[in-house]
């Protein structure tokens, strides 16, 4: 750094030592609810399946590690919740524009949805 160039502040840490998060970065991502309209396994991939997914103002193609415990087809109609505003990145050649939400049950971590009841519209901010 010249002696020219104001220092700069030393950036804030996402998390605390017991990996606790403060509510600013937790602000930061952007939760919303959204209705599947279409589900396809992804070709070659066991465990992916492709989702089209109902935002209210757009439709975000969203690729989900759930094929082991749920078929394409069980998954039209649900509504879940998708984490909206993170980078788009591929998964097995499928490009994936957010993330669905799911717990892990049991030991193989098997995913389940976190569902939103029928009455919630797409779009709907998760706060």
């Amino acid at each position: 750094m010249s002696t020219n160039e104001p220092a700069r502040p030393a950036a804030a840490p996402i998390a605390d030592d017991d990996g606790r998060i403060s509510i600013q970065e937790f602000q930061r991502v952007r939760l919303v609810t959204g209705r599947v309209v279409e589900a396809e396994r992804v070709p070659k991939s066991n465990k992916l399946v492709r989702l089209q997914v109902d935002l209210g103002s757009e439709k975000r193609q969203v690729v989900a590690g759930i094929a082991n415990r749920y078929e394409p087809e069980a998954l039209v109609g649900k509504n879940v919740v998708i984490v909206a505003n993170l980078k788009p990145a591929k998964l097995m050649g499928v490009e994936s524009d957010g993330m669905v939400l799911a717990a892990t049950v049991g030991a193989a971590g098997d995913p389940s949805l976190l569902e939103v009841a029928a009455d919630v519209p797409p779009g709907s901010i998760v706060k």
